[in-house]
Protein backbone atom coordinates (compact mmCIF):
# COMPACT_ATOMS: atom_id res chain seq x y z
CA UNK A 1 0.00 0.00 0.00
CA UNK A 2 1.19 3.65 -0.12
CA UNK A 3 2.04 6.09 1.71
CA UNK A 4 -0.78 7.84 3.42
CA UNK A 5 -0.99 10.97 5.37
CA UNK A 6 -2.55 10.15 8.80
CA UNK A 7 -3.60 14.03 9.43
CA UNK A 8 -6.25 13.38 6.52
CA UNK A 9 -7.67 10.55 8.51
CA UNK A 10 -7.28 11.30 12.21
CA UNK A 11 -8.01 14.68 12.85
CA UNK A 12 -5.39 16.41 14.80
CA UNK A 13 -5.66 17.57 18.33
CA UNK A 14 -7.06 21.37 18.51
CA UNK A 15 -7.61 21.64 14.61
CA UNK A 16 -10.89 22.02 13.30
CA UNK A 17 -11.57 18.95 11.59
CA UNK A 18 -12.71 16.55 14.22
CA UNK A 19 -15.62 19.51 15.17
CA UNK A 20 -19.24 18.81 14.41
CA UNK A 21 -21.37 21.15 12.20
CA UNK A 22 -23.62 23.73 14.59
CA UNK A 23 -27.18 22.46 13.90
CA UNK A 24 -27.71 26.35 14.18
CA UNK A 25 -25.67 26.85 10.91
CA UNK A 26 -27.28 25.17 7.57
CA UNK A 27 -24.87 23.87 5.34
CA UNK A 28 -24.84 24.52 1.95
CA UNK A 29 -26.57 21.14 0.52
CA UNK A 30 -29.71 22.19 2.95
CA UNK A 31 -29.34 25.86 1.72
CA UNK A 32 -29.84 24.71 -1.36
CA UNK A 33 -32.58 22.21 -0.47
CA UNK A 34 -34.58 25.35 0.64
CA UNK A 35 -33.72 27.29 -2.57
CA UNK A 36 -34.94 24.51 -4.70
CA UNK A 37 -38.21 24.08 -2.71
CA UNK A 38 -39.47 27.58 -2.69
CA UNK A 39 -38.20 27.55 -6.51
CA UNK A 40 -40.29 24.42 -6.94
CA UNK A 41 -43.63 25.36 -4.72
CA UNK A 42 -42.81 22.80 -1.90
CA UNK A 43 -43.50 24.84 0.90
CA UNK A 44 -45.95 22.47 2.09
CA UNK A 45 -46.52 22.43 5.93
CA UNK A 46 -44.44 19.49 7.96
CA UNK A 47 -45.12 16.55 9.79
CA UNK A 48 -46.03 15.94 12.65
CA UNK A 49 -49.02 18.73 11.84
CA UNK A 50 -51.97 17.81 9.26
CA UNK A 51 -51.99 18.69 5.91
CA UNK A 52 -53.73 21.50 5.87
CA UNK A 53 -52.99 24.77 3.82
CA UNK A 54 -52.63 27.50 5.83
CA UNK A 55 -54.27 30.44 3.38
CA UNK A 56 -57.35 28.74 3.06
CA UNK A 57 -57.71 25.68 5.99
CA UNK A 58 -58.20 22.80 2.92
CA UNK A 59 -56.37 19.96 3.34
CA UNK A 60 -54.37 18.44 0.91
CA UNK A 61 -52.22 15.60 0.14
CA UNK A 62 -48.80 15.86 1.67
CA UNK A 63 -46.25 14.08 0.13
CA UNK A 64 -41.96 14.72 0.35
CA UNK A 65 -39.76 15.38 -2.22
CA UNK A 66 -36.18 14.26 -2.73
CA UNK A 67 -34.38 16.94 -1.31
CA UNK A 68 -36.45 17.05 2.25
CA UNK A 69 -38.66 19.29 1.67
CA UNK A 70 -43.05 18.73 1.42
CA UNK A 71 -45.70 19.49 -1.61
CA UNK A 72 -49.32 19.92 -0.70
CA UNK A 73 -51.00 18.41 -3.68
CA UNK A 74 -54.27 19.03 -4.58
CA UNK A 75 -55.89 15.49 -3.71
CA UNK A 76 -57.59 13.49 -6.14
CA UNK A 77 -56.53 15.87 -8.77
CA UNK A 78 -54.87 14.12 -11.53
CA UNK A 79 -54.38 16.71 -15.19
CA UNK A 80 -52.95 16.04 -18.46
CA UNK A 81 -49.33 17.05 -17.99
CA UNK A 82 -49.38 19.34 -20.93
CA UNK A 83 -52.73 21.19 -19.52
CA UNK A 84 -50.41 22.32 -16.47
CA UNK A 85 -48.09 25.20 -16.75
CA UNK A 86 -44.45 24.47 -16.60
CA UNK A 87 -42.88 24.37 -12.72
CA UNK A 88 -46.18 23.24 -11.54
CA UNK A 89 -46.42 19.36 -13.12
CA UNK A 90 -45.53 17.01 -9.85
CA UNK A 91 -45.26 13.34 -10.49
CA UNK A 92 -45.45 10.70 -7.55
CA UNK A 93 -42.70 7.91 -7.87
CA UNK A 94 -43.59 4.45 -6.77
CA UNK A 95 -42.70 4.84 -3.26
CA UNK A 96 -44.43 7.80 -2.67
CA UNK A 97 -41.72 10.65 -3.05
CA UNK A 98 -43.08 13.72 -5.16
CA UNK A 99 -40.97 15.82 -8.02
CA UNK A 100 -41.53 18.64 -10.27
CA UNK A 101 -40.52 18.31 -14.00
CA UNK A 102 -39.83 22.07 -13.89
CA UNK A 103 -39.95 23.30 -17.25
CA UNK A 104 -39.55 19.92 -19.01
CA UNK A 105 -41.92 18.84 -21.43
CA UNK A 106 -44.43 16.60 -20.92
CA UNK A 107 -44.37 12.99 -22.92
CA UNK A 108 -47.12 12.77 -24.77
CA UNK A 109 -50.16 11.10 -22.75
CA UNK A 110 -48.65 11.91 -19.75
CA UNK A 111 -50.89 13.04 -16.20
CA UNK A 112 -49.47 15.12 -13.38
CA UNK A 113 -50.13 16.66 -10.16
CA UNK A 114 -51.08 20.18 -9.47
CA UNK A 115 -49.97 21.90 -6.39
CA UNK A 116 -52.67 22.44 -3.98
CA UNK A 117 -50.94 26.43 -4.34
CA UNK A 118 -52.16 26.67 -7.54
CA UNK A 119 -55.81 26.02 -6.34
CA UNK A 120 -55.74 27.98 -3.00
CA UNK A 121 -58.83 30.69 -3.16
CA UNK A 122 -56.50 32.26 -0.25
CA UNK A 123 -54.02 33.25 -2.76
CA UNK A 124 -53.84 35.76 -5.70
CA UNK A 125 -51.59 34.41 -8.39
CA UNK A 126 -51.46 36.39 -11.58
CA UNK A 127 -50.72 33.54 -13.81
CA UNK A 128 -53.50 31.43 -12.92
CA UNK A 129 -55.85 33.81 -15.08
CA UNK A 130 -53.85 32.19 -18.03
CA UNK A 131 -54.90 28.65 -16.89
CA UNK A 132 -58.94 29.13 -17.79
CA UNK A 133 -59.27 25.21 -16.04
CA UNK A 134 -57.13 25.91 -13.07
CA UNK A 135 -60.20 28.87 -12.76
CA UNK A 136 -62.62 26.62 -12.39
CA UNK A 137 -60.74 24.28 -9.66
CA UNK A 138 -59.44 27.79 -7.93
CA UNK A 139 -63.55 28.80 -7.85
CA UNK A 140 -64.61 25.26 -6.15
CA UNK A 141 -61.69 25.17 -3.41
CA UNK A 142 -63.42 28.43 -2.46
CA UNK A 143 -66.76 26.99 -2.05
CA UNK A 144 -65.67 23.72 -0.38
CA UNK A 145 -63.39 25.93 1.46
CA UNK A 146 -66.76 28.83 2.61
CA UNK A 147 -68.55 25.49 3.57
CA UNK A 148 -66.28 24.42 6.33
CA UNK A 149 -66.01 28.04 7.40
CA UNK A 150 -69.91 27.78 8.30
CA UNK A 151 -69.67 24.44 8.87
CA UNK A 152 -66.88 25.33 11.68
CA UNK A 153 -69.04 28.49 12.95
CA UNK A 154 -72.68 26.64 13.48
CA UNK A 155 -71.97 23.93 16.54
CA UNK A 156 -74.36 21.14 16.36
CA UNK A 157 -77.41 21.64 14.79
CA UNK A 158 -79.26 24.32 13.39
CA UNK A 159 -81.81 26.49 15.74
CA UNK A 160 -85.78 25.75 16.19
CA UNK A 161 -87.26 28.04 14.16
CA UNK A 162 -90.75 26.94 15.19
Amino acid sequence: MGETDESSIIPIPGSDAHRQPSPDKPQSWEKADRAQAALEGATGPEPPGPPVCPDCGLAGERRPTYYGAHVLLEPGLSAPAHMVPAWHRWYVDSNGIGWNSREDEPEPGAVCRIPHRIACPGLELEEIGLWRWLDAVRGENARHAQRKADEDAVPGALPDAG
